[in-house]
């Protein structure tokens, strides 16, 4: 085949035509998959093939042999988790940028994805209240997002404390006092391990998760030296917020740097009705979010947002002979997050942000709250179903009396498949969590999910 030929035509057409059929199927389709992983890897598996097979005809067997086993995760009625569908126009964008091909690390080199991201950065900035010039990066997910805030403020409290991190190490530095929420996200702790600063101190919370000052007053207070203070926009269960203004002015008392994980709760500041929530936040050090939960754009892209763009860069960012860089831009892509060869993750969220405008995003935000309170008042009015939380955002959390009894119902919703809501233990009670992610929830998406709970919960009983 010459270098005339389409040789990408065939295979992106049946990629497209799957891809439509797969999204057309979303509104009917069971939502979990029907076939297990071990099922599946005596079709995908087996010894290496001696000789290739057509693209398109690969792209062909793709589809069709994992069908079986995709779970309906883009689909109005996934409440699992807190996992997002996918808005067109980041959709098709996230193709392009696959297309494009583009190591987006240098600014020189790629000129047109360092541009796109910087505008999403600033557009983000001014859609959520966070401080201008603030450096934001893109990376894998919000586990990485929080990290990377992390490890701007490790390396601002040591060299703060005039330690060298970058010629000395961790060996021998001042000790950083970690402090936590109750209920903060595991990943909180693994983003603190993976940078070599060990388990945290847990401060106590109240009965929505929310964490108390007077309890990180306390904890501060108990010792001395640089601290880290990591608070929390949106409980994983109640969907909760920390009292930032209280929490904060607490953390400067004591020097301590402010990180806020903010992994789908961050958006709730782009709706004018949800701001409340958020209140001072806009006054923490660095920020942790993921824009496919809430903001609905494809896997992967967590955002990272720090204040103090030069101990981000000084964290993250290295210099070398080979990388040429832009002397006249703000610096390159690279330097704000932990790697340096990525695909372009900035393109879909600045195209979702370009398809929403500001009032679509609010009104997106807006609709998954409205959702997760009407989901919880359909739930509240069946008999024996207990709405465990204040539903102020877009989480719901239930029980069903006793935790056999909770744990039966959760099974069978997932059997059914008619929605997919996941299980979870809260406050020392196995619950059923219900999580509004999905830009497509609507109207209907709520009467099924409210229906198939009920149906659940009488099979059960009468079991």
């Amino acid at each position: 085949m010459s270098h005339g030929d389409d040789q990408y035509g065939p295979a992106l057409a049946a990629a497209a035509r799957h891809s439509a059929a797969w999204l057309n199927s979303l509104s009917t389709r069971r939502v979990g998959p029907a076939v297990p992983a071990h099922d599946l890897t005596g079709i995908f598996g087996g010894p290496l093939p001696q000789d290739g097979m057509p693209a398109e005809e690969v792209v062909d067997f793709l589809a069709r042999a994992a069908e079986p086993g995709l779970m309906a995760m883009p689909s109005g009625r996934f409440f699992g988790w807190v996992i997002g569908g996918t808005l067109p126009a980041a959709l098709a964008s996230d193709w392009l940028v696959s297309s494009w091909d583009q190591n987006s690390g240098l600014r020189y080199a790629t000129p047109a994805m360092a541009a796109i991201e910087e505008c999403a950065g600033n557009w983000l900035l001014e859609l959520l209240g966070l401080p201008p010039g603030s450096d934001v990066g893109f990376v894998t997910g919000a586990t990485m997002a929080n990290f990377t805030g992390m490890a701007a403020a490790r390396w601002r409290l040591l060299a703060d404390a005039g330690w060298d991190l970058d010629r000395d190490g961790l060996f021998g530095a001042p000790r950083i006092r970690c402090f936590v929420g109750k209920e903060r996200h595991d990943t909180v702790d693994l983003g603190l391990r993976y940078l070599g600063l060990g388990q945290p101190t847990v401060v106590d919370a109240d009965g929505q998760g929310r964490l108390v000052p007077e309890a990180l007053e306390a904890a501060l207070a108990d010792g001395s030296g640089p601290a880290l203070v990591c608070l929390q926009a949106g409980n994983l269960h109640s969907g909760a917020f920390d009292p930032f203004p209280e929490a904060i002015r607490i953390a400067r008392q004591h020097g301590a740097w402010v990180h806020v994980d903010g992994a789908f709760g961050l958006w709730a500041a782009a709706a004018p009705e949800l701001r409340r929530l958020t209140r001072g936040y806009e006054d923490a050090d660095s920020w942790g979010t993921d824009a496919h939960k809430t903001l609905n754009v494809p896997y992967d892209c967590g955002i990272a947002i720090v204040r103090d763009a030069s101990a981000l860069r000084s964290a993250m960012g290295l210099h070398t002979s080979y990388l040429i860089q832009d002397a006249e831009g703000p610096g390159d892509p690279f330097e704000k997050v932990p790697e340096l060869s990525r695909r372009a993750r900035g393109v879909p969220v600045w195209a979702a942000l370009k398809s929403l405008g500001r009032e679509g995003v609010a009104a997106q935000v807006r609709g998954m709250a409205a959702a997760a309170s009407d989901i919880a008042a359909g739930l509240a009015g069946l008999d024996g179903v207990e709405v465990l939380n204040d539903v102020g955002y877009a989480q719901v959390s239930v029980a069903f009396g006793d935790d056999a009894t909770t744990r039966a119902v959760t099974a069978r919703i997932i059997g059914d498949g008619k929605v997919w809501m996941s299980g979870s233990r809260w406050r020392d009670r196995d619950i059923l969590r219900v999580s509004v992610s999905n830009w497509q929830t609507a109207g209907e998406d709520v009467r099924t999910a409210v229906d198939a709970v009920a149906s659940a919960l009488t099979a059960v009983r009468a079991g």
